[in-house]
């Protein structure tokens, strides 16, 4: 696939991320955007958003996507992939409805569109859907053309996204005193999600005990585990763990939590552990704040040596996993399905959907959702 530089249908792609404050002043406007419709009070969420504050009230994500629209953009251009990029976010700067009219009135009209969320559910996948929805309601409503959009596949389990994060725990074992590595452990973590959330998540023959997102995940832990265990020849113990957890307490949502783990593990003897954020696509607040200042401070505290490794970033790899993605679902649309990317997939699930089914992640509440099988833009 990696000779191949044609991108028809698409004449467009789409980078569409959550988005995040870039000051002070933008934290409680930023947050009133993420639980719109919630009755959130003000107060309520400037104590939400402390841990913005103690930053400077700056995410880094805006930072951080800016650096990969740069490395998009650049491995594009040098494999003789003529396709312009944009960014747009559902909850700041650069907002997703502005960035759909600009692409819109730019003549594009075909738009492949890559979410900074590799893996399968609601909030990772059909949210961002409904907000694809509702901002081609608004260009619709304005009398403008409405494009076509078409959400790539999740990439989970894709070569330019699993490497760079074996290379990352690699780094971290390395790092750690040579007295504990051996006896270390590694934490993969993903932001917790309700019970319920994760049990409808994917294809309905997927929905059961944590669904397509835990699943997707444990495949996501194998095979790291097994990379590292090939390059250093040790198995390292290894738990799926959770964080950044948001919701009421009298729901359930995934566990266990990173910190109850990290003090589960020192009470069994562990000297060591890497923590390794599977579920993240680039060093946000959730990686700054939930593991880099709480989980570190829990295990200063416990007296137990931890290690950070890095999420995938602006990597190369991942910059030509994105292009791969591109071709192979431009092929796809063209007829020539067969010719998908022979390393495209790692792992026992195999490559995810690309049209994303009814009843696949099912809304909290029934909404329109783009780029499905339910489309209202087919």
């Amino acid at each position: 696939m990696s000779d191949l530089r044609d991108p028809a249908p698409y004449d467009a792609l789409l980078l569409l991320s959550f988005g995040g404050p870039e000051g002070p002043d933008d934290v409680v406007p930023f947050l009133a955007n993420v639980t719109r419709g919630r009755g959130i009070p003000e107060e309520r969420l400037k104590e939400v958003g402390k841990h913005y504050f103690l930053f400077g009230g700056v995410s880094p994500i805006n930072a951080q996507n800016r650096a990969l629209l740069d490395a998009l953009r650049k491995d594009f251009a040098e494999h003789g992939l003529d396709l312009p990029v944009y960014w747009g976010n559902r909850n700041w700067a650069p907002f997703l409805t502005d960035t759909l009219r600009e692409m819109t009135e730019a003549g594009h009209r075909r738009i492949a569109v890559l979410a900074t969320s590799a893996y399968a559910s609601y909030s990772g996948c059909r949210q961002y859907r409904e907000n694809l929805a509702e901002s081609l309601a608004v260009l619709e409503a304005e009398g403008l053309p409405v494009p076509r959009v078409d959400k790539l596949r999740h990439y989970f389990n894709h070569p330019g996204f699993v490497t760079p994060m074996v290379d990352g725990v690699l780094a971290s074992l390395a790092d750690l005193p040579e007295d504990v590595r051996a006896g270390a452990h590694l934490a993969f973590t993903t932001h917790s999600i309700p019970t319920s959330a994760a049990d409808t998540s994917g294809p309905v023959d997927a929905h059961g005990d944590g669904g397509a997102y835990v699943a997707e995940h444990l495949d996501v832990a194998r095979l790291i585990v097994d990379a590292v265990r090939e390059e250093t020849g040790v198995e390292y113990p290894w738990r799926l763990v959770y964080q950044s957890r948001s919701g009421a307490p009298h729901i359930p949502w995934l566990e266990p939590d990173i910190c109850d783990h990290l003090e589960a593990l020192h009470a069994d003897g562990v000297p060591a552990v890497v923590m390794a954020p599977i579920g993240f696509v680039s060093d946000h607040m959730e990686v700054l704040y939930d593991l880099d200042t709480e989980a570190t401070a829990k295990a200063a505290e416990l007296g137990l040596p931890v290690r950070r490794s890095a999420t995938v970033g602006a990597d190369p790899r991942f910059a030509a996993a994105v292009r791969e993605l591109v071709l192979e679902r431009a092929a796809t649309e063209r007829g020539q399905g067969g010719r998908r990317c022979a390393l495209g997939a790692l792992g026992a699930l195999g490559p995810a959907h690309d049209l994303c089914p009814v009843s696949c992640c099912p809304a909290r509440a029934l909404k329109p959702a783009a780029a499905g099988a339910d489309s209202p833009y087919a």
